[in-house]
């Protein structure tokens, strides 16, 4: 894949468990940043409510995160834009700490469950008793998106 231009019509972006200077979410909202800017997005949104979840975590517009993005700055660059201008300067425990609990995340209301549940039976998961937190979720949806048999 293609970090600085990924296609998100041939492949999902990055996991929500890979972490980009240990936050969870950084480096697939860039993934569908740089897709969404070059028009390869398909059917991913960047500054979705996940996304809105880390920005405000970190205190970052994401008007202003998408116009560094656009100059085509690598990872490491935004992350170290993202530690210059946060709002809110976060030390390595409190991400390490937001990140586990992000991960950890689980449908908490019955209209969550109830969506979830039918995204995953639609999608030939109905059977799988794994699938218990949000990223979870997003990984087996990004996965049988792409033709994996679920």
């Amino acid at each position: 894949m293609n970090y600085s231009a990924p296609d998100l019509t041939i492949h999902p972006p990055r996991s929500t468990r890979t972490r980009l200077g240990g936050y969870v979410l950084l480096p697939r909202m860039l993934d569908k940043c740089r897709a969404e800017l070059n028009g390869k997005n398909g059917e991913y949104h960047y500054n979705c409510p996940l996304d809105q979840r880390i920005l405000g975590f970190a205190g970052i517009d994401a008007a202003a995160l998408k116009a560094e993005v656009a100059k085509g700055k690598t990872d490491s660059e935004i992350l170290q834009w993202i530690t210059e201008n946060q709002t809110h300067k976060r030390s390595d425990v409190e991400i390490a700490q937001w990140s586990a609990f992000r991960e950890a995340s689980t449908m908490g209301d019955n209209g969550s469950r109830e969506f979830v549940n039918a995204q995953i039976k639609a999608a030939g998961g109905a059977e799988r008793e794994d699938l218990a937190t949000w990223f979870d979720w997003l990984d087996f949806d990004d996965y049988v998106s792409y033709g994996g048999k679920p």
